[in-house]
Order: structure tokens, then sequence, then C-alpha cells
């Protein structure tokens, strides 16, 4: 049985979601038409790492452009840390208890090679209760289309294909719910699936739509910085 889902989202104007998470955090994803500006960030703030489809997990006490990462953490007030997507899936994690918040990038390779477990135990929570995941738009099962090649892969690595995997006249992979799935196994409660599709919406960039060279979706959270 999936989880209850505590959290949701308000889409405001320009397609911005922001998504509903306690007072002391701000997590969102831009579309067509807005950006982090209007959430009051510059781009060269930000924890956003240079992606490569990699599993590899970063912390971060400051703004920059890691190589080879596609998961930043950081327990730094003010400090953003975001991926871009045009399709891949968004994580965005949080732990209540420790104050720690991620971000990573989930394309098919990535989820495969379980990035978002690796990103979650290096974020070690006291107890898995105490974090809660955001999976933000990207490509639908209905619309991610796959080889023989990419389902055995899938397979082969242990992920339950009768959950993720649908056969029309190729095989389609649901990265919502491998990705999910994957934080599920770790004890993990609050799960909140935002489920716009990027292949079929005009709101959010698209690279299987409008080519790679099109624009990216920003997906971050941070922790706000409180002045007394």
């Amino acid at each position: 049985m999936w989880t209850t889902l505590k959290t949701s989202f308000t889409r405001t104007m320009n397609n911005l979601i922001l998504y509903n998470t306690p007072s002391w955090l701000t997590a969102f994803t831009t579309g067509k038409g807005s950006g982090v500006e209007a959430l009051g960030l510059r781009l060269e703030d930000l924890a956003l790492p240079r992606q490569v489809h990699s599993d590899n997990v970063l912390w971060m006490k400051e703004a920059g452009r890691p190589e080879q990462t596609d998961a930043v953490i950081t327990d730094q007030p003010g400090l953003c840390v975001c991926v871009k997507t045009a399709d891949c899936i968004p994580i965005l994690l949080y732990d209540t208890h420790k104050r720690i918040v991620a971000a990573v990038h989930a394309g098919w390779r990535g989820t495969v090679s379980r990035i978002v477990q690796k990103t979650v135990k290096q974020m070690q929570p006291l107890n898995p209760t105490d974090l809660h995941a955001i999976i933000g738009p990207g490509i639908s099962l209905e619309q991610f289309e796959v080889g023989d090649e990419v389902y055995e892969t899938f397979r082969e690595v242990g992920f339950p294909m009768e959950r993720i995997a649908r056969k029309a006249e190729r095989w389609h992979i649901d990265l919502w719910e491998a990705n999910r799935w994957l934080v599920e196994e770790l004890g993990v409660e609050d799960i909140f699936v935002e489920g716009t599709c990027t292949r079929t919406s005009e709101d959010f960039y698209s690279a299987r739509r409008e080519t790679i060279n099109t624009g990216r979706n920003y997906n971050g959270i941070y922790i706000k910085e409180f002045k007394l």
C-alpha cells in the first residue's frame, strides 16, 4: 500500500511551484516563465552541480558549481541546494530533526544506481520518519518509452518491475514510482509525488519534446535564515 502523503504544493503564477513544507524551509520547482529570481535568489548563490547522470553526492557549505555531481546536501541556513531537470526526476529531501536538506537529479541512470538512497544515507537521519521526500515534475510512465536493454538494467539490479514497468509496443518505465520505491525501502513514510509530466505539459521544459538544447526547470530547497 502506498504511503499517505502529507506534503502538498501551491502553483503560483508563471509556473512556479512552492511546496508545502515546514516554516523553516522553502522548496520549489520553476517552470517556463519563472526562475529562482522570483524567490529572491541569484544563480550565483546556489549550490548547483554540473550534472552528468552519475551517482555522486556532495555535501556543500557554500555556493558553487561542483563538477561530476548529481546530488547536493547542506545544513547551512540560506544556502539553496538545487538541481536542473528537463524530463529527469528531481527529488528534494529534508530532515525535520537534524535540519538537513538535499536536492537530487535522477534520470534513469541515476535511478538505477540508487542515487536517492545514497543521498539519504549521507544525510544520516536518526530516524527514517524524520525524513521527507518531494518528487517533482518529470517524465511520466506513459511518455518514458525505453528499449529492452534499459528494462533489463532495472530488472537485473532488483527493481520491482511489476510496479514500475508497463509493456505497450515497447517497455515504459515509471521513474516517479521507481524513486518512490527506493525511498520507501529506507523506511521513509512521507513521500509526495507532484505528478506533472514534463513531456506533455507546456508549462515545463522537456528535452524529449524540445531537444536537449531547451531550457531547464530548477528544483531547489533551502533552510531559511532567521534574523534576531
